[in-house]
């Protein structure tokens, strides 16, 4: 199984000047990043996480899928998604901050469940109120 995170590096730094979705956004990565350093107790062979910049949107770095959304009938495609693979070859695509970080923290409580230590990130406010 594989994980690729992929969200706005503008939100990442806070230049998009939403205090909220930077918030939500670190959370994400700090996630992935845990998830990261134990993989292995879940049985991941990869997790990538990827800031895209403006002028690639979406752009994935290992796993081969983008979403997309509608707005005001043109298609955009999403900067921010988490992207999973299982281990017979089928994808899921998460463009939803709250359905990421569910998933992401779903992810951490397992691997929480095989250490038997808690390995938990601490969420900003609106990270936790998200996964609430």
């Amino acid at each position: 199984m594989r994980i690729e995170l992929r969200v706005c590096e503008h939100c990442y730094e806070g230049e998009h000047g939403d205090e909220r979705r930077q918030a939500v956004v670190r959370d994400m990565v700090r996630c992935a990043e845990r998830i990261r350093e134990h993989k292995d107790v879940i049985d991941l062979d990869a997790v990538h996480i990827r800031k895209v910049r403006d002028d690639e949107p979406g752009k994935p770095e290992a796993l081969p899928v983008v979403t997309a959304s509608i707005h005001d009938d043109q298609v955009m495609i999403n900067d921010t998604q988490l992207a999973t693979e299982g281990q017979d070859g089928n994808m899921l695509v998460y463009p939803n901050p709250p359905d990421i970080l569910t998933v992401l923290a779903r992810n951490i409580d397992e691997i929480s469940t095989g250490l038997n230590e808690d390995v938990s990130v601490e969420l900003s406010s609106h990270g936790a109120e998200l996964v609430s």
